[in-house]
Parts: structure tokens; sequence; C-alpha cells
């Protein structure tokens, strides 16, 4: 389609889910009596109408407002795994313990800003609208994750992510600086026309901005080696903003990392391609082992989520369709089986306690037997036991990188995926497995949203295990149009 200077519908998922946020600020404002109870329909009508939005222009290209923002394929998959993400935290927000100290117009609002910077950065086609959009997402994230107001270890791991957060920031406008400074353009498409019209190489301040930029973005998708804030920061936040950051601000990451790549061959240098290889081996290895060492469930799966950052590097690297493809039915499986782990966790919790160690989950089985199914598989498919979509991911984006040639990285991802089985099984054994007396607690009457949540993601991740091709193929064209 030809390039359209006010096209509404390519920024409509933005627009919505920044309405929405407004909106339930007012509301709230205007009815200060009104509940969650209130709140949370109006919110998932929200992401409704992002959803319908982000897939209306399926199968087109467009453009807006001189081409800063790209309406494609890859935007509108992208998007719909953020939304998808958002609802699921809604709906696991829903339960007892965070019912404590939330103040829920502002905790909701924040969630639909943070989902609208997301897609801002997924439909980016200028380098200052992806900076624009990881503003949006980290300003709401800098205070979601503060939401225990009375609790120090929340305080820390909120003032922690801000300044970490802070430098990625400067480190990723400082690589625009020198972009811009390099070729005289933000826009991503005349920034790939002069890299191909000239060796990419020779040019160190384009180099070292690329270098800067990927800094910052390493820092939302928690690579090695900057990865260090998220242990203590996932085990401070809320559950369900936990989840939201494993999954939704990784994948928005990825988004803007595979914009910047499709655009300019960075790849083509051998240097950053060793960089990087470099990176996945570590952050799959060192994620991998820490996490043996965890007896907290929130902590390991802050480890475990910098293993799998190592695994979708394995789709970047192989820079080609069936890389991008399986990079992004990766990111789609993770949201359903990582957000559905962490919402266990706020389904067994209560308002006097949240089951957070491996012991709180002794003989789980046996008085919570729905949320114990469904924790095994989750843990099952973060560990990528067939038939689960775990297994299906791992697959397909290990043979991604076997066919572009990275035949060694794909082995030690295997490796490091055995590794993951013995603490992910060590959990489920604890559940099953364990004839201990188990703790007392009966799940709340407040809980039957979080358990409706946890069911549509244990069908997901069974259903995309068991019925990949479609996705894959649909991934296939999505990947096709943007390379």
């Amino acid at each position: 389609m030809a390039e359209s200077e006010f096209n509404w519908l390519v920024a409509a998922p933005f627009i919505s889910l920044s309405t929405t946020g407004f909106l339930v600020l007012l509301v709230g404002l205007i009815f200060p009596k009104l509940k969650r109870g209130g709140l949370w329909p109006l919110m998932l009508a929200g992401f409704g109408v992002a959803f319908v939005f982000a897939t209306a222009g399926w199968g087109e290209s467009q453009q807006a407002f001189n081409n800063m923002l790209v309406g494609d394929m890859f935007s509108t998959a992208f998007c719909c795994i953020f939304i998808l993400g958002g609802a699921l935290t809604l709906l696991f927000s829903l339960n007892e313990i965070e019912n404590q100290y939330i103040i829920y117009p502002d905790y909701f609002s924040l969630i639909a800003f943070a989902t609208a910077g997301m897609t801002l950065m997924a439909s980016s086609s200028h380098l200052l609208i992806i900076f624009l959009g990881l503003e949006t997402l980290s300003i709401a994230l800098y205070v979601l994750v503060g939401c225990k107001r009375g609790n120090q270890f929340s305080l820390e791991a909120s003032f922690k992510y801000f300044l970490l957060g802070a430098f990625a920031s400067g480190f990723l406008l400082y690589g625009i600086a020198l972009i811009y400074g390099a070729t005289g353009s933000m826009h991503l498409e005349i920034i790939g026309e002069l890299t191909a019209q000239n060796d990419l190489a020779d040019s160190t301040m384009l180099i070292s901005g690329i270098l800067l930029l990927f800094v910052g973005l390493g820092f939302k998708i928690a690579i090695f080696p900057f990865h260090m804030w998220a242990p203590d920061v996932y085990e401070g936040a809320p559950t369900p903003i936990s989840a939201f950051m494993a999954t939704g601000s990784k994948a928005a990451g990825f988004a803007a990392l595979l914009r910047l790549f499709s655009s300019i061959d960075i790849l083509s240098i051998e240097m950053a391609r060793d960089m990087i290889w470099v990176m996945a081996v570590a952050s799959i290895i060192l994620g991998n082992i820490i996490a043996l060492k965890q007896t907290n469930v929130k902590r390991m799966l802050a480890y475990s989520s910098i293993a799998h950052a190592g695994y979708l590097l394995i789709g970047v690297l192989a820079n080609n369709q069936v890389g991008l493809s399986s990079l992004t039915f990766y990111l789609l499986v993770y949201a359903f089986m990582n957000i559905g782990a962490f919402g266990v966790i706020s389904y067994i919790s209560t308002s006097e306690r949240e089951m957070l160690s491996f012991d709180d989950f002794k003989a789980l089985a046996y008085t919570r037997p729905f949320a114990a199914a469904a924790m095994a598989i989750f843990l099952f498919s973060l560990a990528g036991v067939p038939p689960t979509a775990g297994f299906m991911a791992k697959f397909y984006i290990f043979s991604a990188g076997v066919k572009a040639g990275y035949i060694w990285l794909s082995i030690l991802a295997v490796t490091g995926s055995m590794i993951s089985l013995y603490y992910y099984l060590g959990l489920v054994v604890k559940m099953f497995m364990v004839e201990e007396e188990p703790l007392p607690g009966k799940v709340g009457s407040q809980q039957g949203l979080v358990g409706l949540a946890l069911g549509v993601a244990c069908g997901a991740v069974i259903a995309l295990g068991l019925f990949p091709s479609r996705w894959i193929d649909v991934f296939h064209e999505m990947a096709r149009s943007l390379m």
C-alpha cells in the first residue's frame, strides 16, 4: 500500500491501549469506591479492541506518519503476543494476595500503558519511536515493580530496576545519536540502504552506535552480561508483573532487535556474529547452572528466563526465514508457559502468605490437584518435554540454528535444555512424590478468574504442542514479508 501520512489503523493498537489506560484511570476517579470487579471487564474489553485492530491489517503492509510506523505481519504477530500476555497478566492479578496492596485503577492502567509501549516498539521503523516505546514500557514497569508499597524487597527491586534501566536507556539513546551521526537519518529503511551501499565494517561510528543500541535492548531481554537485575527484580515484584516482564518485555526487546537487524545487515560482520554467539552460550549455561541452586520458585524462573533468552538468540543468529519464524513461535509459546508458571504461584497464594519456596509446593497434588497439574504442564513445556509446545518451539529454533551452520551452538543449547530438566522436574517431584504433610490452605473464593486464565494457558501449551504446523506456516509467511 502506498505511504499514508495519517494512517490511523497502523497506530490503532497503541491508541486503543492508551485510551483504555486513561479510561480506567478516569473511571477510578469518578467512582472511587469501584473495586477491581468493575474495572477488569473494561480492561479486558480494551485488550479485545486492540487485538481486533492489530489483526485487521494482516497480510498488508502499511506505513504511517512519514514511515515512522509500519503495519505489517511482523508487527501484527508481535502485537498479538503482547496483548495476549497483557490480558493473562490482568487475569492473574485478580488473586487474593495482590488485592491487599494494589490500587486497581492505577495498576490496571499501567499494564495497559506498558502493553502500548510494546506495540509501539514492534511497529516502529524509526529509532526515536523505538526509544519512545521503550520508555513508555519501562516507566510503567518501574512503578508496577514497586506496587508492594509496604514491602522493602519490592521497593528495592523497583529502585534497582529504575537505576539499571536508566543506564540502559542512556546507552540506547547514545547509540541512536551515533547512528544518526554516521548516516544522517533515523529511519531504519534509509539506514539500511546507506549501509548496503557502503561497507558497514568501515564505519566505526555506525558500528559503535549499533553496539550501544544492542546494549540497551539486551537489558530488556535479560541476556548475559545484562542479566544481573532479573532475579532480584522478579523476586521483589508482584508475581503477575514478574510474569509480564519475563514474557512481554523480553518479546518487545526481540521485536525491536529484529527490526534493527532486518534493516541493517549487522550479522554480515564476523565480530558481531561471534559476540552474539558468546552471549547466547553464556546465557544458556549460566542461566541453567545457577537455576539448579535456587530454592525460590520466582528466582528459579528468573534464571530460567535468562537461559531462554539464549535459546532465542539462536533464531537471531540464523538470520533467515526459518530462524525468524521459529523465534516468533517460541515467543508465543513462551508467553503462555511462563506466564502460566508464575500464574500458579498467584493461584495457590493466599491473603496470609505468598507461596514462593519449593517447600511451599510439597504435596500440592493432594491439596490442589488442578494447580499441581497445571504447573507440571508448564514446567514440562519449559523443559522441552514432548508433546508440549515447549518441545516444538525448541525443536524449530534449534533446527534453524543447525540449518544456518551453528551446529555447536545448537548442541550446547540442547545440553543446557537437558540441565534444566533437573530443576524443573525437581519441583514436579515436590508436588507429586513427596509424602510429607502438605501445607494447609484452600483456594479462595476470588480465585475463579485466575483459574480460568490457568486453564487457557494450559490449553494453549497443549494445543500449540500438538498442532504447531498452522502457526509455523503463518510465521513463515510473516518472515517472508520482512526479509
